[in-house]
């Protein structure tokens, strides 16, 4: 079976693609801080039949991603890894003038420094795997500008310009940035909390996902409204 790593997976977007995946027969190796939610996401998912291996801890320490790339190998390996994990950098969000900049290095951090040290520790496997891809999940603040997302979209687009460089440096790999879109998360509700307005589940985008892993196009920047309308 095909192994998935997965970060910031105990729920949001994380869960709603680990849940696609183990229902199409792939196993898992699942991140999040919060160990209990992590281990109720990781059993229901184990109900699929597919071997589940939830590993609580912070992508920004180093040992924690040798243990989610070393989880994997036992697995056979790793044949996709997503970097979903994101830090806003202040909760609510923030104009520039007053955004705290130790959140700022905390978005940096977590947004692109631990996501480019996990592909290095995982690339010697993804490099062995027949299909070997990465997903970094992105996000429209990356490519505009909007009102107190700078510092949070500013580790996005440099998440983005790291994929770009990566799918170029590995051609035999699949990188994909992808745009998910609006959605109804945690991480947005944080972000903007008196924002009342209805906003897709995250189970809605992932199809998007799917088709990608499906198709396999080449590695660039993708939004999941235009590959779900192409559906």
């Amino acid at each position: 079976m095909p192994v998935a790593i997965i970060t910031g997976a105990s729920k949001g977007l994380g869960r709603a693609l680990a849940e696609a995946l183990a229902a199409r027969g792939w196993d898992l190796v699942l991140d999040a801080r919060t160990a209990e939610v992590l281990k109720e996401t990781a059993a229901a998912l184990a109900g699929h039949g597919t071997r589940v291996t939830a590993l609580p801890g912070d992508v920004t320490d180093p040992a924690h991603r040798s243990e989610l790339v070393a989880a994997a190998w036992q697995l056979g390996g790793v044949d996709l890894l997503v970097n979903n994990a994101s830090a806003l950098g202040a909760e609510p969000l923030s104009r520039l003038e007053g955004l705290p900049l130790d959140g700022l290095r905390r978005a940096l951090e977590v947004n692109v420094v631990a996501a480019l040290g996990l592909v290095q520790e995982a690339l010697p496997l993804l490099r062995a795997s027949e299909a070997g891809t990465v997903i970094t999940v992105s996000s429209d603040a990356a490519a505009e500008a909007y009102e107190t997302w700078g510092g949070y979209g500013a580790s996005k687009a440099a998440l983005d310009h790291l994929a770009a460089v990566l799918g170029e440096e590995e051609l035999r790999l699949r990188v994909w940035a992808v745009d998910p879109g609006d959605m109804a998360t945690d991480l947005y509700a944080a972000a903007v909390p008196d924002d009342a307005d209805p906003r897709p589940q995250p189970a809605s985008v992932v199809p998007a996902f799917l088709r990608l892993l499906d198709e396999r196009p080449a590695s660039g920047r993708y939004g999941a409204p235009t590959l779900l309308e192409g559906r």
